[in-house]
């Protein structure tokens, strides 16, 4: 039945308040950002002036920005194979577990639900040089202790640790679905094709029925890692040194620390190309393995 007049009046209306919002939350600051890059504009100072792509240039020749860049590439590597790996293991081992599978998929998923800041603070508590669990079992060893937040060798690390145990049970969970989707009938198939070792099953059965949730995982993964703050902000303000200055982070001490709302403005583009170019190119993986 073709639509008519009226209905998509009233389809345009009932999609206009959220498209309003979209608008004025997304669209115009995105914009205003676009627009600030190109200026000279810092909070409180002179009338913006046009000074084309000179901030770009100035924060690409920028050593410590390049670094961050590193930084943030070092942690997304970290984070995004130890979350993905972990959560499709915890996927497997609880898809064959019977009783109590709710009680562990409840206990897996908390961090990821438990707000980080808070959490933060006690895996400050958690890695306190003197008397923090980590090191006084360390202490129980007979090995000396670290100061896990302020060495330079272990404070990214860490962070990366807290990410992974952060984005692990969200990563489980769409394994987990994806998982009890795959047919039985496939494994007995393969079964009766002489398939009888699990990993076979897995790598020629369930992995090409569970590929595209695994990218959908993956993307995610990846854009959290990238927008990681709040464990930086709390747990070591991007130090020792740069050791944890994230890109974001770095946008934030640009912005409201030293008020240079253009170099800001500027970081945060490129924030947004990084992310944007990390998401397009493992799309076309994984297009490019499907149609392999």
């Amino acid at each position: 039945m073709p639509e008519t007049r009226d209905q998509r009046r009233m389809g345009l209306l009932l999609a206009s308040p959220a498209a309003l919002l979209m608008l004025l939350l997304q669209v115009l600051p995105l914009l205003l950002v676009l627009g600030t890059a190109f200026t000279d504009w810092q909070l409180g100072g002179d009338p913006p002036a046009f000074v084309g792509l000179e901030n770009f240039r100035a924060l690409l020749a920028d050593p410590d920005f390049r670094a961050s860049v590193l930084v943030t590439a070092r942690y997304i590597l970290m984070v995004v194979p130890g979350a993905l790996g972990l959560g499709l293991g915890l996927a497997l081992l609880l898809q064959g577990c019977g009783r109590g599978r709710m009680i562990y998929q409840t206990i897996f998923f908390l961090p990821y639900i438990a707000t980080l800041a808070a959490m933060s603070i006690a895996w400050q508590m958690l890695l306190h040089p003197s008397f923090g669990m980590a090191n006084q079992v360390l202490a129980a060893l007979g090995l000396g202790g670290v100061n896990w937040l302020r060495d330079e060798a272990t404070a990214l690390p860490v962070l990366a640790l807290i990410g992974v145990w952060h984005e692990t049970g969200f990563a489980m969970v769409f394994f987990l679905a994806a998982l009890t989707s795959v047919p039985a009938e496939l494994h007995d198939a393969a079964r009766l094709d002489g398939m009888g070792g699990g990993w076979d099953r897995f790598w020629l059965v369930t992995g090409p029925h569970i590929a595209s949730i695994g990218l959908f995982v993956l993307v995610v993964l990846t854009a959290h890692a990238v927008m990681v703050f709040d464990t930086v902000a709390l747990l070591t303000q991007g130090g020792p040194g740069n050791a944890t200055r994230v890109l974001l982070y770095v946008i934030y001490q640009e912005g409201f620390s030293f008020f240079r709302s253009n170099v800001a403005a500027t970081a945060t583009v490129f924030f947004l190309a990084f992310t944007l170019t990390l998401g397009v190119l493992q799309l076309r993986l994984g297009r490019t393995r499907g149609a392999a």
